[in-house]
């Protein structure tokens, strides 16, 4: 009798604690599905009597989270959503002809770190809607909020995105004020060399223009020098 009682004990003792190993894993970043990056969605539902569409998002499963936040953001209002779930899909009334980036943020309740997607963009469709307005721009270089040692120049880069492909140009604002107004130049590239000083923190904005005459303002993006 004894000799059972001992083994079931081992037994449960080994059960917990695969199951706390198991648990206490953290979540890896989610892969998203859908809406898919850089595409326009023209699968959403009618929502009657507004100007949306309800679109159901989609991503990997993950076996070691147990909840997740969505974080959309409207581009033409600049308003931001979150939005939590308990499984790898979420349906959200959107607005129509608007570009939305959106990324997930995996939790596991027995872990309080976190871990957050990639973000994804897309262009929610619209009635009539025969040419897009380009994506805001995103920084390659200088990092947000970087700092950077011993330097006299750098030069900017940063990444223009259009579903129609017809981006024409740039317009760069730079400066050490916030709102940043002084225009560095335009450029049908994507890099701008300007000359900087240690010392300094430094603003930049990008104004994208496609052949339209569709335009899109990046947030203001900002590196220190010393």
């Amino acid at each position: 009798m004894k000799k059972i009682i001992f083994l079931c004990l081992i037994l449960t003792a080994f059960s917990c604690e695969k199951k706390d190993s198991f648990e206490l894993k953290s979540p890896k970043p989610a892969k998203l599905i859908f809406p898919e990056n850089n595409y326009e969605c023209n699968q959403g539902e009618e929502v009657p009597g507004t100007n949306s569409t309800r679109v159901t998002f989609i991503w990997e499963k993950d076996i070691y989270a147990d909840s997740y936040t969505l974080v959309l953001k409207n581009l033409l209002e600049q308003s931001e959503g979150i939005f939590d779930s308990k499984t790898n899909e979420l349906a959200i009334n959107i607005e129509k002809a608007t570009p939305y980036p959106w990324y997930i943020i995996s939790y596991n309740s027995f872990d309080l770190e976190t871990v957050q997607s990639d973000t994804w963009k897309f262009y929610n469709a619209g009635a009539g809607v025969t040419s897009y307005t380009p994506f805001p721009a995103d920084a390659v270089f200088p990092e947000m909020a970087g700092t950077y040692i011993n330097l006299d120049s750098i030069q900017l880069e940063w990444n223009g995105l259009d579903i129609d492909n017809d981006i024409t140009s740039y317009d760069v604002y730079f400066g050490t004020t916030k709102p940043v107004t002084t225009l560095l130049g335009n450029t049908n590239q994507n890099t701008m060399d300007v000359s900087v000083n240690p010392g300094n923190i430094y603003y930049w904005k990008v104004v994208t223009y496609d052949s339209k005459g569709n335009t899109s303002e990046s947030e203001v993006f900002e590196f220190k020098l010393e």
